[in-house]
């Protein structure tokens, strides 16, 4: 069997950097469209009794919109320890969110593992 030669490999590496390239998703406006990401929303706790829900999809809705726009986006509501949402969005969305005064904190949603020395 015959290995492809040197130029044969360098021209099959820049085509695919090219198709890397030519696949990027742009908007109408031209500008690169990063894909949403899920985030984690801590947020000023509401008055007593309110409706916790209801408070943070306000929240959202404010920053994304409209409500329904802020229904689909919202994942999870925490009310127990902490006041806050995860919620999926996309960076100018994100920008918008953090620009509310309610907003005290905003982390990226990640998973961690335990890791133990015992062996």
């Amino acid at each position: 069997m015959e290995h492809p030669s040197a130029a044969t490999t360098t021209f099959l590496l820049l085509l695919l950097a090219l198709l890397g390239v030519a696949t990027v998703a742009t908007d109408a406006g031209g500008q690169d469209q990063k894909p949403a990401g899920v985030y984690i929303v801590i947020v000023q706790p509401p008055a007593n009794g309110a409706d916790t829900v209801a408070y943070h999809t306000g929240i959202l809705a404010a920053a994304l919109g409209s409500e329904e726009k802020a229904k689909e986006a919202l994942l999870y509501s925490y009310r127990t320890v902490a006041s806050g949402f995860a919620a999926k969005l996309t960076p100018p969305e994100l920008a918008a969110l953090q620009k509310n005064p309610a907003v005290t904190q905003v982390r990226p949603d990640q998973m961690y593992h335990v890791v133990d020395n015992l062996n």
